[in-house]
């Protein structure tokens, strides 16, 4: 019998991760989802309708749904999955359910609060909305966390018929991993793997990526599949020097778009270091993101995922993430009185694309500003805000207000959650290529494909395709 994969998202884009299997088995299709993303940047803007809108299958047709990490471009649209009729089972690691519950409900909110200033700005121009709904709301949330499952690190489950999923972790945020699938089908084994979004091989607080068993096929992410990363000796040095060039001598505001998770905690932890060390200047600090407050309260949950050296670090200091001068900015209220800060200060918020959040308030108020600076410490995928100031854009929309960008925009490729190209091979050197038939490159743009697929090709991998959205291919 035939087995099928097809990938929905995330294909030729580096966001709305969702791939089909489908497995003929008994006499019907048994459909296993991967992910189920949300589309973010051009991939939305460029499209005559919203892609968040149109699945390329019927949600009532899925029987279980397999998520690799709680990323909104890896599980945005379960809400919406839910709501459209999908109710089998939903499996992740723990870490990721728990991040889920407070990622969704924050992205419900950001849907409706979108929706209802869209059809505020239609009305005020005469005109109807584009959609008459939001994607989902904060009601269609709970009935989507009731359908979560979870397995740990290294323990096989059954999810179908003839069909046992494994999770190894990836090191790319808490939760994440690489999602093994060993399919029986007419006495036969399928061993399926797909990568979700694969973590770096530095000291940082999450622990390597995991090798994982022999696959026959390999869905594997290509973010950075044209690039290395800088050498991470000078990150703690690097991030110290932009505080003091920034905040101290400059007497401005360093703002850093980061992630709410994994990108804040990280950069919590490089500061805390500095602080326990002596050697963080006195500058306040405001972490102005209640999922990001969330998130780290989640990590504190979850600390037996972190590296054993930081776990051993917690004996000493039982905080990881709060040192002198770091405020958690919850309340929209105080959110804007940072507005009014006059004296140089660090402003930690989402989103690190730039693409939503309070962020983007901050960056209206603060980019035109020569003594500022914008610290981006993540890829911000084409079409994006954060993609066009990387890019040296004189000016942004911001709210419908353009603003001139005179502060200084700085890149730091340490806090990256992805690996480079020389880490998403060494993550692959666990398998025989000679066994592997055939390998998707996702995640990525064209020459992220292109670097990849050059440096997996001289490692003996063959049989490389970059799927299309809707391509379904025989395995």
């Amino acid at each position: 019998m035939p087995i099928y994969f097809t990938s929905h998202g995330a294909a030729g884009t580096v966001t709305g991760s969702k791939h089909l299997i489908e497995v003929q088995s008994n006499g019907r299709m048994f459909r296993v989802l991967l992910d189920c993303g949300m589309f973010q940047g051009e991939a939305v803007r460029d499209a005559r309708h919203d892609p968040n809108r149109e699945f390329g299958f019927d949600p009532r047709e899925i029987d279980v749904l397999v998520m690799s990490h709680a990323h909104i471009d890896h599980s945005g649209l379960v809400p919406r999955l839910v709501a459209e009729g999908f109710n089998g089972p939903i499996w992740s690691t723990p870490a990721t359910r728990d991040l889920c519950a407070i990622m969704l409900a924050d992205s419900a909110h950001i849907q409706e609060y979108d929706h209802a200033y869209d059809l505020k700005r239609a009305r005020k121009r005469g005109r109807q909305p584009e959609y008459e709904e939001p994607l989902y709301t904060k009601d269609d949330v709970p009935p989507a966390l009731e359908l979560f499952q979870t397995a740990v690190y290294g323990e096989p489950v059954l999810i179908g018929p003839g069909i046992t999923l494994t999770y190894t972790d990836t090191g790319h945020i808490l939760g994440s991993a690489a999602v093994h699938l060993d399919i029986e089908n007419d006495g036969r084994m399928l061993r399926f793997t797909f990568t979700g979004d694969v973590g770096r091989y530095v000291d940082r607080l999450l622990p390597e990526p995991a090798p994982f068993r022999q696959a026959d096929v390999i869905v594997c992410e290509s973010t950075y599949g044209d690039r290395d990363h800088a050498p991470v000796k000078e990150s703690e040095e690097e991030l110290l020097r932009h505080v003091m060039d920034v905040c101290v001598n400059g007497g401005g505001k360093l703002l850093i778009p980061a992630f709410s998770i994994g990108k804040t905690q990280e950069i919590l932890y490089t500061l805390n270091s500095l602080s326990n060390e002596g050697r963080l200047p006195r500058v306040p600090v405001f972490v102005d993101s209640p999922l990001a407050i969330s998130a780290t309260e989640v990590s504190r949950t979850h600390s037996t995922l972190f590296r054993e050296d930081v776990r051993a670090e917690l004996a000493q200091d039982p905080d990881l993430f709060t040192f002198p001068g770091v405020e958690f900015v919850r309340s929209p209220d105080r959110s804007k009185q940072l507005n009014g800060v006059k004296q140089p200060a660090i402003i930690i918020a989402a989103s690190g694309m730039m693409e939503a959040g309070r962020i983007r308030h901050h960056l209206r108020n603060e980019l035109d500003d020569r003594a500022n600076a914008v610290l981006v410490v993540g890829f911000c995928a084409p079409g994006t805000l954060g993609a066009q100031l990387i890019e040296g854009a004189a000016e942004v929309n911001i709210f419908g207000d353009i603003i001139p960008v005179r502060a200084r925009i700085l890149r730091m490729d340490f806090y990256s959650a992805h690996a480079d190209r020389g880490e998403l091979v060494r993550y692959l050197e666990c398998q025989e290529t000679s066994k592997v038939h055939r390998t998707f490159l996702v995640h990525g743009v064209e020459r992220g494909f292109a670097g990849l697929r050059e440096r997996l090709t001289a490692q003996g991998f063959a049989n490389i395709t970059v799927p299309k959205r809707g391509q379904r291919f025989e395995l």
